[in-house]
């Protein structure tokens, strides 16, 4: 039997329908990337190198296994080195060739204001070449001229491999055997600057053959210029991939570098079927649609059945029936299967002839326990900053950042988006302590800082989900005054107000010190901000300078965290709105806290009343009028009768909240004109996608946006009864819990599911483990078309939590299903 043919033989009983073969040869396509079944090699689409997200690109049988092909200074560089800039790029398609022209370094990086990129005295012209040569493909370096002396030896050419389909596996270099380690291994040597130190290489040669194996790994790259290095990047950076290096000679300007590589083809292959389905289950009345995603090329009618496991574990068949072709999508065939009208409770799968998806539940209490609670029982108490926090034998972290905080230096670019101009906006000097610092607020992901947006937006969602449902849960203790968390020890006081309560301090305390919001705080150094694990590491939590207060054994140790400030009228308003909700509902729970926190809303409005941010003014006037029934911001908004009318997919959804208390007739007809108008526009978008949704693939996960969607759907439906919003509401709710785009078709809710991302991007990510209630940012797309979620605790981009919404605004939607469904 030919090598793939069993293979291909499952697939094709899978779909009851004969394949449709292909070439195997590699051809360029009208979206200027290399494709054939078994390859893509996509050539500088994006331009994210920092997070393994550019150059030349390798997806093999389906999975991305190399990135970032292209010219570095470091061997094993990480966030903060500098990349080349794309000036140009042509295809030919007669001879099958990409040519793309690069500067190095990028110009336009020096002096951005979120990562400050370090510059070497270096400057290089140069262009690379992908030639497609049947199967293979060859990669050519032409530099404009020659490498300065001193910069011989020490450039070369990076491709670097995806560890996690390496772990464990083999590798040949020139014949010679070696092994992939899971974890970093040395010996080390002498850098070449000063000082540092560098990795030994794994191995050098001539070949390079990854995976020999296994078929439908197997990847082999040859050099006919300069020998190829494989080297272990996590030497230098926890978050590295195993990199293949060729030096650039010295001498040589056109063909530096030259790659042969040669991957394995399995004729025929196929991608897929997946099975998308909500990993949390379904309540009886809920709609339910699983998604199938399978090869582009395939053209059958595949047949889904839906089977019930019975308590004696037998099999029991529902429903068969054919699914329904939504169409091409990405680069990928979409199929739909509707079973909304099954609601008989019990355990089920879905199975399309061998391939079978995750066990699920259609149940009545299916949301009830272990679904929306997680986030109030681990992922927000574990995030908390200026606590401890102990779940039974277990600290989470530390009591930490308790010397918070000095006031940043003046012109200063820091990293992570923070700066400080010319002025510190206050009365604190550079480097003065500014008190009453070391309370409240959440860490944002793993950095550990302290975002006035994030909290304020954490703040704000929790504030509507307890005026929606006042859900009254309460399994943790939590004490401000000692600075102390105990999870799963409940203290007689609702979890989700004393969370407010502790995103709100660390804002009204912050405004009180300064006499204005704080843009944030943040780690003072790169050694403190790439920490992994326990924040309470971080500092000291013993403040520079206070002698009364310092140990005798640890002497003066200045490495407490830095705030900063900005003019920012925009976050200002958003705050305002966040500030105005959390007043709210904390009256009669910490009315002290209220009065203060409406106090700095209305400064924080009446400060920006010319402000040319007109959606936030928009939504901060809402929860002032909810919050404080004034005439005089309810005329200010009917006075933005034009802006809101044409503006209804911003602001509608908050509007609405307020629309019984306007008499305006001239507002309500023009916002019930431009609802309309948004929602036959929402039929077009959400048409476009075989998910329901507004949806934009991008380098970023985009499930936090499509949470605030759902969100916002919410109101729609419940206010003004529009039907459509519920299933958007609900096809948001799905997206985020398994039906969405790529392999994995795990929930990005940590822990909720029977499939869930238990691989995240968290404080504990180097444990490769995760938060349970933790929101990952999902799905990202590999530019132009390829839709990736990798099982990887270092890609931000697809497995970050962040606070600010994300957890807080899936609690939103879990609860809004129940009232909605049940």
């Amino acid at each position: 039997m030919k090598s793939g043919s069993l293979f291909l033989t499952l697939l094709a009983f899978a779909f009851e329908a004969p394949f449709v073969f292909a070439q195997t040869e590699l051809r360029l396509t009208p979206d200027e990337y290399f494709d054939s079944p078994s390859i893509s090699v996509i050539v500088f689409n994006d331009p994210y190198s920092e997070g393994h997200q550019g150059g030349i690109q390798i997806i093999h049988h389906g999975e991305r296994i190399a990135a970032n092909g292209d010219l570095r200074l470091e061997a094993t560089p990480g966030q903060w080195q500098a990349f080349s800039q794309l000036e140009g790029k042509t295809t030919d398609s007669l001879d099958q060739i990409i040519t793309v022209s690069l500067t190095y370094p990028n110009e336009e990086a020096k002096n951005r204001r979120f990562n400050p990129v370090l510059y070497p005295d270096l400057e290089i012209n140069y262009r690379v070449s992908v030639k497609a040569e049947g199967e293979d493909f060859r990669i050519i370096v032409d530099l404009d001229r020659p490498l300065p002396k001193k910069w011989i030896g020490k450039v070369g050419f990076n491709l670097e491999l995806f560890p996690g389909s390496l772990f464990g596996k083999t590798y040949l270099m020139d014949e010679k055997p070696g092994v992939f380690p899971c974890q970093l291994n040395g010996p080390f040597t002498r850098g070449v600057q000063a000082d540092t130190f560098e990795v030994v290489p794994m191995s050098i040669g001539n070949q390079l053959t990854i995976i020999p194996e296994n078929e439908m790994q197997r990847i082999s790259i040859r050099t006919e210029v300069s020998k190829l290095q494989l080297i272990d990047a996590r030497a230098l950076h926890n978050n590295g991939w195993f990199v293949v290096r060729s030096l650039v000679p010295g001498g040589t300007g056109k063909g530096a570098v030259e790659w042969i590589v040669s991957p394995s083809v399995i004729e025929g292959w196929q991608y897929g079927p997946v099975i998308h389905i909500n990993q949390a289950g379904y309540l009886p009345k809920q709609s339910k649609k699983a998604l199938i995603e399978a090869d582009k090329r395939f053209s059958g009618k595949p047949v889904v059945e839906l089977v019930e496991i019975t308590t004696d574990g037998k099999e029991r068949l529902v429903m068969s029936d054919t699914a329904q072709h939504w169409g091409r999508y990405q680069r990928y065939n979409y199929f739909t299967f509707d079973f909304s009208g099954i609601q008989h409770e019990g355990v089920y799968f879905l199975r399309l002839g061998r391939v079978v998806s995750e066990i699920f539940r259609i149940a009545g209490n299916a949301y009830d326990r272990g679904i929306w609670q997680p986030t109030l029982e681990y992922f927000l108490p574990v995030q908390m900053c200026h606590m401890r926090i102990n779940e039974g034998y277990r600290v989470w972290h530390g009591l930490c950042h308790m010397d918070d905080a000095r006031m940043a230096p003046l012109n200063h670019i820091h990293f992570d988006g923070y700066w400080q101009d010319s002025s510190t906006l206050c009365d604190f000097r550079p480097m003065d302590h500014v008190p009453d610092l070391n309370v409240g607020g959440w860490h944002d992901a793993g950095d550990f800082d302290l975002r006035v947006e994030s909290q304020g937006g954490t703040v704000y969602a929790l504030s509507l989900t307890y005026e929606a449902f006042r859900p009254d849960y309460d399994v943790t203790t939590i004490d401000q005054a000692n600075h102390l968390v105990e999870m799963h020890v409940p203290d007689g006081k609702p979890d989700i107000l004393q969370q407010i309560e502790h995103g709100t301090l660390t804002i009204v305390k912050g405004y009180k010190s300064l006499g204005r919001l704080y843009r944030g705080i943040i780690c003072r150094d790169l050694r403190q901000y790439v920490l992994l694990g326990d924040g309470s590491t971080m500092t000291d939590n013993v403040i520079y300078g206070d002698e009364g207060h310092m140990p005798e054994w640890l002497g003066k140790v200045n490495d407490e965290r830095w705030i900063f400030t900005e003019i920012n009228p925009r976050r200002e308003l958003q705050v305002c709105a966040d500030l105005a909700a959390a007043a709210r509902v904390l009256q009669g729970f910490n009315d002290t806290l209220a009065l203060q926190s409406l106090e700095i809303a209305e400064e924080l409005w009446n400060k920006n009343t010319g402000s040319r941010y007109e959606r936030e003014k928009v939504l901060a006037l809402v929860e002032l009028i909810l919050a404080t029934d004034k005439l005089e911001y309810t005329d200010a908004l009917v006075a933005m009768h034009g802006y809101v009318a044409q503006h209804v997919p911003e602001t509608g959804w908050s509007v609405a909240r307020i629309l019984d208390r306007i008499d305006d007739m001239q507002f309500k007809r023009g916002y019930m004109l431009g609802i309309q108008q948004y929602f036959g526009k929402l039929k077009e978008i959400t048409s476009s996608n075989p998910f329901g949704i507004p949806y934009y693939p991008r380098i970023w996960g985009s499930a936090w946006g499509i949470e605030r969607f759902g969100f916002e759907q919410y109101y729609l439906y419940d206010l003004l009864e529009i039907g459509e919003a519920k299933s958007y509401m609900m096809n948001a709710l799905d997206y985020v819990l398994g039906v969405h785009p790529g392999e994995n078709t795990a929930s990005f809710v940590s822990g909720v599911g029977t499939k869930s991302a238990t691989v995240a991007y968290g404080l504990n990510r180097a444990d490769w483990s995760y938060i349970p209630g933790g929101v990952i940012s999902g799905t990202a797309n590999i530019q132009p078309d390829f839709p990736e979620l990798k099982e990887w605790p270092y890609l931000w981009q697809q497995t970050e939590y962040v606070v600010g919404g994300p957890a807080t605004q899936f609690m939103f939607l879990i609860l809004a299903a129940k009232e909605f469904m049940e």
